[in-house]
């Protein structure tokens, strides 16, 4: 269990901003609109939130976006009241009254209320970038939110507020640590207030935890994270926990990302270390010297010794794409729909990708039938992956146990592979031989055929076969997903190393009624299906 001190560092260290025109202005304006902020610094007071937040208020409209450079206050509607909204130092209990015509009014009555006012708003050219590199205009990526949805253009802004109530004599930075020293799979903490300044007193400072799951761009300047966020999240923060106490490392952008039609699943987050970069002038107009953001911080560890990401590759089958495991120098599991098409094979190892990356070439000893429950192919590589080490194999499966999934699901290619993190949520059973697992995981189009790992163990567990659809509404699940237990697999792989007979594998093709059943939703047509 975490410390008590420990959980409320990111409450602390987070907030509500709340923005409206003055009740007695010749320009009321709309209003109020609110979002997440954390506190950077109490020496001077700064809290940093969503650009997008002020977008009702520019007086060039939407259009004030486009231009690469910061908007200062007098770029929008004059006589704005901007409230940062926290809970007193050491509860969560509201202490002081809120004035009801400046933010909705919770039925637990009042919060800090701090008056604040807009330094600027400032746009992170190095997240603009990583956005165009990780997401492809032809696949229709959509982000979501409580204003980010309006206009994608607002995205990459921030806005830097100047709080004088928040200085203490004593006060500092709140403690930081730089993107570009995470790692696929490390756990985060997500920190922001659902639906803005809406029900403080049941959202204010909530948490979420997930991992990082991909990063793009300089140093890390996107992240995507599991952590699962709601609108009005934005502009919260996302913290990194080390031995010494969390530490702030990114920005939430957009608690909602859609690919297509598709629900991803994932949350978009903007690299502190990247704001501050694309602030440096504007702060330093303001006088405030920024220290610097530290390296590497001792994090707090989990899992087993393998890196799961080194048995992972990406599958290339014509226009097709999908996940594989390595389970030796030569051998790679994937799915059978990935490499049905009957094209040459192209596999890319997940540490090697890139511009210069090796192709490996591979061949399909076996696919089972399209009529077997169990959706598997077993490909030959050309060529042995020099140094690889395989993984460790399950023999046991515990429901609840934590897991994690690596796959290039999502973004494909363009950043290498995903890693989402869930429990194992069922393991079903035919005759007392487990023969599917159905995992928490946020499983995407792209992922089928990646490993399923034990978290705490890293043994490879399965691999991925798909998540599920609601035909009926056109809606993805990606959290309700489906895989074939590594002990269904084992015997034959081991036969097969043993002897070079793909015969080995024919009993895949053989499996009885009872398994049949538990993979019904895979064959059959209906309201609900695989992908």
């Amino acid at each position: 269990a975490r410390p008590a001190a420990a959980a409320m560092a990111e409450e602390l260290a987070c907030c509500v901003v709340s923005i409206s025109g003055l009740p007695d202005s010749p320009e009321p304006g709309p209003g109020p609109w609110s979002c997440s902020g954390v506190v950077l610094s109490r020496g001077p007071g700064l809290v940093l939130c969503q650009g997008a937040v002020f977008a009702p208020f520019l007086l060039r409209g939407p259009a004030a976006w486009a231009q690469p450079r910061a908007l200062l206050p007098d770029a929008l509607q004059p006589h704005l009241r901007v409230l940062v909204l926290q809970p007193p130092v050491g509860t969560r209990a509201p202490t002081r009254h809120l004035d009801a015509s400046a933010v909705p009014q919770s039925p637990a009555g009042g919060l800090q209320q701090h008056e604040a006012r807009l330094l600027a708003l400032v746009p992170c050219g190095a997240f603009q970038q990583a956005l165009v590199q990780a997401f492809g205009r032809t696949e229709q990526w959509r982000f979501g939110g409580e204003v980010a949805d309006n206009d994608p253009r607002a995205l990459h802004w921030f806005a830097w507020l100047r709080v004088p109530s928040l200085d203490t004599s004593d006060g500092g930075w709140t403690a930081r640590a730089s993107a570009g020293c995470l790692r696929k799979g490390e756990g985060l903490l997500a920190c922001g207030s659902p639906f803005g300044a809406l029900c403080l007193d049941l959202f204010l400072n909530t948490l979420s935890k997930g991992v990082v799951s991909n990063m793009a761009g300089e140093e890390n300047a996107l992240i995507l994270t599991d952590a699962r966020c709601l609108p009005g999240t934005e502009g919260g923060g996302a913290f990194l926990p080390s031995l010494t106490g969390p530490r702030l490392v990114a920005v939430i952008a957009a608690s909602f990302c859609w690919k297509g039609a598709e629900w991803v699943g994932l949350t978009l987050l903007c690299s502190l270390a990247a704001i501050l970069r694309s602030s440096a002038s504007v702060l330093d107009e303001a006088g405030v010297m920024v220290p610097p953001v530290p390296g590497r911080v001792a994090a707090v560890q989990a899992g087993g010794k393998r890196d799961p990401l080194a048995w992972a590759a990406l599958v290339e089958c014509g226009a097709v794409w999908g996940s594989g495991v390595l389970l030796a120098p030569r051998l790679l599991l994937t799915c059978r729909h990935v490499v049905e098409a009957g094209d040459p094979l192209r596999v890319t190892l997940a540490t090697g990708l890139g511009r210069d990356a090796p192709v490996l070439r591979g061949r399909v000893v076996f696919a089972t039938e399209e009529s077997s429950p169990f959706d598997v192919a077993v490909v030959e590589l050309e060529e042995s992956v020099p140094g690889f080490i395989p993984p460790c194999l399950a023999d046991t499966f515990l429901p609840g146990e934590e897991v994690s999934v690596v796959g290039f699901g999502a973004l494909g290619r363009a950043c290498g592979p995903s890693v989402t993190a869930g429990v194992l949520s069922a393991v079903v059973v035919v005759a007392g031989r487990p023969v599917m697992l159905q995992t928490t995981c946020a499983v995407h189009g792209g992922s089928s055929g990646g490993p399923l790992i034990a978290s705490r163990s890293g043994r490879l567990l399965g691999i991925v076969i798909s998540n599920t659809r609601d035909t009926g509404v056109g809606a993805t699940y990606p959290h309700l997903n489906f895989c074939v237990p590594i002990t269904i697999l084992q015997p034959p792989i081991v036969h097969y190393r043993r002897t070079g007979d793909p015969g080995a594998f024919a009993a895949l093709n053989r499996a009885g009624e009872g398994v049949r059943a538990a993979w019904r939703l895979q064959r059959q047509p209906g309201p609900l299906s695989k992908l």
